[in-house]
């Protein structure tokens, strides 16, 4: 029997056609690339990174940062105001989210019906509008910043930036965070022996307990060893001018207060829908050992369900980090604002947005590599 010519092969057919997608990308690339290059040399723009190290021309409120830095520093400013955003954002919307997700399933119909409202109110308002909203409707109704509020002391509340009891460090406390470190991982070790404990005796491991007990017990020797570097900073306001303490820009909380309860609803309904989703005789079963509606949730329902919700819940994460751009719109220095300030001060903006989409990019991988971690850990390993 003759064989077929080589060109009819349906492996060398799908060899070629990937061979040319990949050519005629490449090429669309290096087109796109030359113009953009002779547009920057004709309008007198540089086509390296070389302007990075530049002054930046700007201030960047709530922060030291000098107008004579270089480009590349502000950014990196603009970068940790925007981790700060996540880092904070994220924890908060998983609890609200997850409550709120319960209580959609409660059986008292006023707490039910409060829940659905709010999901179904916030999940299809734009983002946008919700920033726009808390800010002008709740930051900036606070009191103007030469009047602000103080309540016990212990706060300095302004529409221009509030302010709270925070930590206050002086030497040694990089050894004490060293010490922390120890702990956490003495913490997890623990929590594995009182794991394994458990599963040997059938006994309950109260690794939560003994993990948390081991944690504060060296915190708290270090801490006296270290010679207490780390002491309470309670705010002082003299005049406009706010020392010690902890706190933010209005804008801040503004951006954070709105994407939470914005990325919530949907959260919510994921959770809502992985409760349903864990079969009908596992909560028969919890009943059937008297075990209470919360031990039900904590120990039965919810590990179930979360093994279901967390998927989802990550693009959740990802659009939060995303959405965090939107912050522009009220003039808080993330690292959108600050990107656009730096174009409007003649920089080429193509290089600086490029800039910008590799720091969306690094944390929207950040967030997919730890959540995914944590999703593998929860997943369940069949024999």
């Amino acid at each position: 029997m003759k064989r077929p010519p080589f060109w009819r092969n349906i492996r060398v057919i799908r060899a070629a056609l990937q061979i040319v997608a990949v050519a005629v990308v490449v090429g669309a690339f290096l087109y796109l690339g030359n113009n953009l290059r002779n547009e920057l040399v004709a309008k007198g723009l540089p086509t390296d990174f070389s302007f990075l190290s530049q002054p930046t021309g700007v201030n960047i409120a709530d922060s030291d940062f000098d107008p004579a830095s270089p480009v590349w520093r502000a950014l990196l400013v603009g970068i940790k105001n925007t981790f700060l955003l996540v880092i904070v954002g994220i924890p908060f919307l998983t609890i609200l989210g997850t409550l709120i997700g319960v209580a959609r399933l409660s059986t008292n119909w006023l707490v039910a019906k409060a829940a659905m409202v709010y999901v179904e109110t916030l999940r299809n308002i734009p983002p946008l509008l919700i920033i726009l909203f808390v800010f002008n409707a709740v930051i900036l109704q606070l009191p103007p910043p030469r009047d602000p509020s103080t309540p016990l002391d212990w706060f300095v509340i302004s529409n221009l930036k509030i302010t709270g009891p925070g930590f206050a460090a002086s030497s040694g406390a990089g050894a004490l965070l060293a010490i922390a470190l120890f702990a956490v991982l003495a913490a997890v070790i623990v929590g594995i022996w009182r794991t394994k404990y458990s599963e040997t005796t059938g006994h309950h491991s109260h690794r939560v307990l003994w993990s948390l007990g081991v944690f504060v017990a060296i915190v708290l020797v270090g801490y006296f060893l270290t010679g207490r570097p780390v002491s309470m900073s309670f705010p002082d306001l003299d005049g406009r001018v706010i020392t010690g303490g902890f706190g933010g820009l209005g804008s801040y909380f503004a951006v954070l207060i709105a994407l939470v309860m914005y990325t919530a609803s949907h959260v919510a309904e994921i959770v809502r829908g992985s409760i349903q989703a864990v079969p009908k005789g596992q909560t028969e079963a919890a009943n059937a050992i008297a075990l209470s509606g919360f031990q039900r949730l904590r120990y039965v329902i919810l590990p179930q369900a979360f093994r279901i919700a967390l998927p989802p819940i990550i693009n959740q994460y990802l659009n939060f980090a995303k959405n965090t751009s939107l912050a522009i719109a009220i003039g808080f220095t993330e690292i959108t604002l600050i990107t656009f300030q730096a174009i409007g001060n003649g920089y080429p903006a193509p290089q600086l947005i490029l800039l910008l989409m590799g720091a969306y990019l690094l944390f929207s991988l950040t967030i997919s590599l730890l959540v995914n971690i944590l999703n593998r850990r929860l997943q369940l390993v069949g024999n």
